[in-house]
């Protein structure tokens, strides 16, 4: 099978997994709190990849472990924690729409800090992207109220490490294994993540004696398992046999699953809010074009 034809079955694969990994987050918060589900994710996904990944660490360069430390903090463990907090506040069909902002934010990471160079088709992408999200942040809040949308700034946030993570696996990192790259970002991750579990009330009577708290921890797992530990493989894989905006653009199709999944569950969202949405794609799609 050619190259062209497998990029594109990563990507599908992708948007399906992370898609849905929106609606995980937001019925794992039922039994536990935003900072003990980061620190599960990181532990449960950092056991499966280092016991598969533990004999493709020695081979790893020692000059590039620096940027696997910063690929891990930026890809991997403060992300696991933002998108835990800001789903306390924001739907998780809106959180995964304002996700879509990497690929724009890649363009800029790229051309500000990589040196880049971005075509203007590429930055009309990047102002149409911004105002969609600034309607579907402003919209979102006068539609849900009781909703704090700034908690939509953790989100955003982690469409810029992600940007960054991408950037920093393409240039610094390409020759490294998909999951040698994942194993070794789980290295530097892991204890700090046992360390924030440690101090949660995850082991009091009360957590344990939660009535959601099994369902909290197979929704975890299931996250764990399909959203970080294979995907992040599968993520880095598909960097290196494509671009990095090419890789980002799996957000073209994710919103469209976790939009499913969000009114599957019962979450409103409004005409308004799916013309910005569409905004978001379409400067997302004109970012991604390069002439």
């Amino acid at each position: 099978m050619k190259t062209p034809s497998v990029k594109w079955i990563y990507l599908l694969v992708l948007s399906v997994i992370w898609g849905s990994s929106f609606i995980l987050i937001k019925k794992s918060l039922l039994g536990l709190s935003p900072y003990q589900l980061g620190a599960l994710r990181t532990i449960i996904t950092g056991i499966i990849l280092l016991s598969a990944g533990f004999y493709h660490l020695k081979k790893i360069p020692n000059s590039k472990w620096k940027w696997l430390f910063v690929s891990g903090l930026l890809g991997s463990f403060i992300p696991a924690f933002f998108f835990a907090i800001a789903e306390t506040e924001i739907d998780s069909a809106v959180a995964s729409i304002l996700n879509s902002l990497v690929p724009l934010n890649t363009i800029l990471l790229g051309f500000a800090v990589f040196k880049i160079a971005s075509t203007q088709r590429q930055i009309f992408g990047v102002i149409i992207g911004f105002i969609g999200t600034t309607i579907l942040i402003l919209k979102g809040s006068a539609l849900n109220p009781n909703q704090n949308y700034l908690y939509a700034g953790f989100v955003i946030a982690s469409t810029l490490m992600y940007a960054a993570n991408v950037n920093i696996i393409k240039r610094y990192l390409q020759d490294v294994k998909p999951l040698a790259i994942a194993a070794g970002n789980y290295v530097f991750i892991i204890i700090p993540a046992l360390v924030i579990l440690l101090f949660t009330d995850f082991f009091t009577p009360e957590r344990l004696h939660n009535p959601y708290l099994l369902n909290a921890l197979l929704y975890v797992t299931i996250l764990s398992v399909f959203g970080t530990a294979l995907a992040k493989v599968v993520f880095n894989k598909l960097i290196q046999i494509s671009t990095p905006v090419f890789a980002s653009s799996v957000t073209y199709i994710m919103p469209i699953i976790a939009l499913i999944w969000g009114v599957l569950d019962g979450e409103s969202f409004s005409f308004i809010q799916a013309l910005a949405a569409l905004l978001v794609l379409i400067g997302v799609y004109l970012s991604h074009k390069r002439t």
